[in-house]
């Protein structure tokens, strides 16, 4: 069961800890950066598409072995 999720997950996703830390903390660093400027349109659109994907990496980051 653990395998099949790890090939759904791979194409969205890495298969390592190293790689999958530093996209997680990319997407978090965009995150922040977005939430900063609320009130313009732009950020507002940034910063949601960026939390959907920190929580779906988060999640995926989880699953992999260490």
């Amino acid at each position: 069961m653990v395998e099949r999720q790890r090939q759904l997950l791979a194409p969205l996703y890495v298969s390592n800890r190293r790689d999958g830390s530093r996209l997680l903390s990319s997407a978090v660093v965009i995150f922040t950066i977005a939430a900063t400027q609320v009130p313009r349109t732009w950020a507002v659109v940034v910063a949601a598409i960026s939390s959907v994907v920190c929580i779906y990496w988060g999640l995926a980051y989880r699953r992999l072995e260490r």
